[in-house]
């Protein structure tokens, strides 16, 4: 009888497993890491090995932490996240360093599609808004600027697909991770040569691996591998998911009755339906893990990644300080929200660092700073700004569908108190806040679960792996002071449109 599952999630920086019993408890996790440098501006890589060896570390930290005979490790799956490239050769190797989803070179593979009508002609099968991040785009530019990286490439992956490939030495495109790439039917769940060869990359087919599923078997941990994790040669591997998906699933949502509002990298609100939404206003619609269910999500690269820049560049000596105790440094952040009031300072922060949610060009501002501002009222701007953000795309969602019972939230922001409250109170609606330290691990663990047989389907999985810690209600006396914080927020953003052309 099966007793633990493994899953492995693939951040843009962080890399983390974790073991989990078939009741949902956390056992163990570990992480590692491999940065992402920027050798240009607007350019943003990783080193494929780099980020192997990470996962092998946060593996082998994970099975020794845990206490646990790695024999009884029923299964392993890997989450992560989406977009970018991570090119493989015909010996194995990278080709190069992995581009990442925050890469923006392609910004202008992005604007000549929007204006000579293959955005329109590709969108009503490919269903994704474009960006310089998306797979298709980054494949374009490569073809166009970089054809010999492209000729020296046997596979075309996902980061969950290279993971796994290294895990178990079987190429595979895992399907709700490829339907996020721009390179894949949405109706048909499958490639499509009349889409590729609408972006002019129909040549790239044979370079695409064959389509598995989340809880498809996808082959078993190699030899090389245990070596290298503490893992036991033959363990089974299933075929991963989407780090959307993981979320997803690990937050109880099987329908439209829960939303998910995933505060990271990327700034993701998301529901699931069993038919797909199909519009150019909205930003992906993707296949999801629950055999005939789609995943819709808006999204953007503005949320918590804003915060981590912050403490990395002005916070040195608070987290030095705090690491010395034992605590976060993000304790900090949030007892500095908690001693401010939303009405106490109109500064706007748009938390576009690493991108935009309305101009592919637009950059991060602090809009009304003034000299008896404190650090306190900043830190209170860049949570707010985070919020507004995810308060933009959920507007988008309402559009399309009824409200929830019940928002669950995943991510840095999930920890915080203050921030779900600030959530709730921006949205309006209740938040919901789940066991689970690891979304992303415990979904992969789910999948890992249901491909063995541990489980029936994924709606047994969550009934048995998935538990609720706290619901926030929302403070109907903020909604006036958020709302007009929200509008000149709003505001900052179409008056500052024109700036970036």
């Amino acid at each position: 009888m099966a007793k633990y599952l493994m899953g492995i999630d693939n951040g843009s920086t962080a890399i983390k497993a974790a073991i989990y019993d078939m009741s949902g408890n956390e056992i163990s996790v570990a992480d590692s890491k491999c940065e992402m440098t920027s050798p240009q501006p607007g350019f943003y890589e990783r080193d494929m090995d780099g980020i192997w060896n990470a996962n092998c570390e946060a593996i082998k930290q994970a099975v020794q932490k845990s206490g646990v005979d790695a024999k009884d490790i029923a299964a392993v799956s890997i989450t992560g996240h989406g977009n970018g490239v991570h090119l493989v050769g015909e010996d194995g190797r990278p080709v190069c360093n992995s581009i990442e989803g925050m890469d923006s070179r392609a910004a202008d593979i992005v604007d000549r599609w929007s204006n000579d009508g293959t955005f329109d002609k590709a969108h009503g099968k490919a269903m994704q808004v474009l960006w310089p991040g998306l797979t298709v785009c980054l494949l374009k530019w490569l073809k166009e600027n970089k054809s010999e990286v492209l000729d020296n490439t046997k596979w075309i992956f996902s980061i969950v697909d290279y993971v796994r490939y290294k895990l178990t030495g079987s190429a595979g495109a895992e399907i709700t991770t490829l339907s996020g790439s721009g390179a894949c039917n949405i109706n048909t769940c499958g490639y499509d040569d009349e889409l590729l060869g609408t972006m002019g990359i129909e040549d790239l087919r044979d370079k695409m691996p064959p389509i598995v599923q989340s809880i498809d078997l996808c082959g078993s941990v190699t030899k090389e591998t245990a070596a290298l994790t503490g893992l036991v040669e033959g363990t089974p591997v299933s075929g991963g998911l989407y780090d959307i998906d993981s979320a997803g699933i690990a937050a109880g949502m099987m329908d439209g009755s829960i939303w998910n509002v995933i505060v990271g990298t990327w700034c993701n609100n998301q529901f699931v339906s069993d038919k797909p939404v199909v519009s150019k206003d909205f930003f992906s619609t993707t296949v999801y893990s629950k055999p005939g269910h789609w995943l819709m999500l808006e999204g953007s690269p503005t949320s918590a990644s804003n915060l981590e820049w912050f403490v990395s560049e002005f916070l040195q000596k608070e987290k030095q300080e705090a690491q010395n105790k034992g605590e976060s440094v993000y304790d900090v952040c949030n007892d500095a929200v908690k001693d401010t009031q939303p009405q106490d300072a109109d500064i706007v922060f748009v938390p576009y660092l690493y991108g935009s949610n309305t101009n592919p060009k637009a950059k991060a501002m602090f809009i009304g700073l003034q000299g008896w501002h404190t650090r306190a009222h900043i830190i209170r701007a860049i949570y707010e700004g985070i919020c507004f953000s995810h308060r933009f795309h959920i507007e988008k969602i309402k559009r399309f569908t009824s409200d929830p019972k019940a928002v669950r939230i995943a991510g840095g922001a999930a920890r915080s108190k203050v921030w779900v409250q600030m959530f709730a109170d921006v949205l309006q609606m209740p938040m919901e806040v789940t066991a689970a330290s690891e979304l992303g691990t415990l979904g992969a663990a789910m999948c890992a679960g249901v491909a063995t047989n541990a489980f029936v389907d994924l709606d047994e999985a969550v009934k048995s792996m998935v538990k609720l810690t706290r619901k926030v209600e929302p403070d109907e006396s903020k909604y006036e002071v958020y709302t007009s914080k929200y509008f000149s927020f709003r505001k900052a953003i179409d008056m500052m449109d024109n700036y970036w052309e």
